[in-house]
């Protein structure tokens, strides 16, 4: 937090919008992030072309030891991964990283590929809930799920609006991968899921693509996206026999600060249910999509829920789109 405030002053000095941005920032409650690069490399910019190459080098070098991790706690194989989805909205290739980690990683070749590239944050919920459609579709396979998202190779050095500047000092990256497996393991069973999007809100959260690469717009209405969200979590739980307020565990995407308050107000929950997706935000930022990853695995490394503990798992990103899944706690020998 200090380094990136001090940056930010020195970068913008004398900005009418400057002390606004810095009460913003301070505000978030991120104390720490992680760059692909150190901070200086970072406020350089190099231009499109080079910026896809680094990520493209550190998008294949940093990949593969998390999905190791993964499959390991799977308790599964390469060999044993039916569909892969892969989803990143900081840089672009072309095959998709799947084929290069099918490649390269012992994937099997009619391994599927599923690409998702334009969800932004809600990009992580999306991929749980299309991993547990591919489940239901297919039974007994298995879904990799692999998040990369090098949020500071978006930087834009020109771009110094109150959002933009609020959005440097917020967002971080990230890796994460997970095993959606279509039999045993122990873990969150998925239960049922769903989309809502907000009519007419597709411009609040968007890139404007220019030479110099992605330009990251948020407007001032993002915030309060909870007041009309929250319904709909909440119709969402109590068409499955749930209430979405008196759940045992909530997987939220960690957006912002006023993003996880506003919610926990609107559902009537304690402020602590959140505490993974505050966890996630003070230590790592918003990690777009990777923020729920980060979340369940802290869930995972907590005291053990109790068997059929019951839980919510909510990514929100462009559109304004929601992406929910309900689940429960279950275990397995085998």
């Amino acid at each position: 937090m200090e380094e990136t405030l001090e940056f930010a002053e020195r970068t913008h000095h004398g900005k009418p919008q400057l002390p606004l941005a810095l009460r913003l920032i301070r505000n978030t409650g991120v104390k720490t992030r992680h760059l692909v690069q150190p901070i200086e490399k970072t406020l350089h910019h190099p231009g499109l072309a080079e910026r896809n190459r680094i990520y493209e080098l550190e998008s294949k070098k940093r990949t593969p030891p998390v999905i190791e991790q993964a499959l390991t706690n799977a308790g599964l194989t390469a060999h044993d991964i039916d569909a892969i989805i892969y989803v990143s909205c900081t840089g672009f290739l072309m095959p998709s990283l799947t084929a290069w980690l099918i490649n390269h990683m012992g994937f099997r070749s009619d391994t599927r590929q599923i690409p998702i590239a334009q969800l932004g944050c809600a990009a992580g919920a999306a991929a749980v809930n299309r991993a547990h459609d591919f489940c239901l579709a297919h039974p007994r396979t298995n879904v990799l799920i692999v998040s990369c998202e090098l949020c500071s190779l978006c930087y834009q050095p020109t771009d110094d609006n109150t959002g933009a500047l609020l959005s440097d000092g917020l967002f971080g990256d990230a890796v994460a991968a997970a095993v959606v497996r279509g039999t045993g393991g122990t873990g969150i069973h998925l239960d049922h899921n769903a989309s809502h999007l907000i009519p007419h809100t597709e411009d609040w959260i968007s890139y404007a693509v220019r030479d110099t690469g992605f330009h990251f717009q948020l407007d001032r209405r993002v915030p309060g996206t909870m007041e009309p969200l929250a319904p709909v979590l909440r119709t969402f739980a109590h068409n499955h026999h749930h209430n979405a307020g008196n759940l045992d565990f909530y997987i939220i995407h960690a957006g912002g600060p006023r993003i996880l308050d506003d919610l926990a107000t609107f559902l009537d929950v304690d402020r602590k249910a959140f505490r993974h997706s505050w966890a996630t935000l003070t230590e790592h930022g918003n990690i777009a999509s990777a923020v729920v990853l980060d979340a369940a695995r802290r869930l995972y490394e907590e005291d053990t829920p109790a068997p059929e503990a019951t839980g919510l798992i909510a990514g929100f990103g462009p559109g304004i789109t929601a992406e929910m899944t309900l689940g429960h706690w279950e275990t397995h020998t085998t």
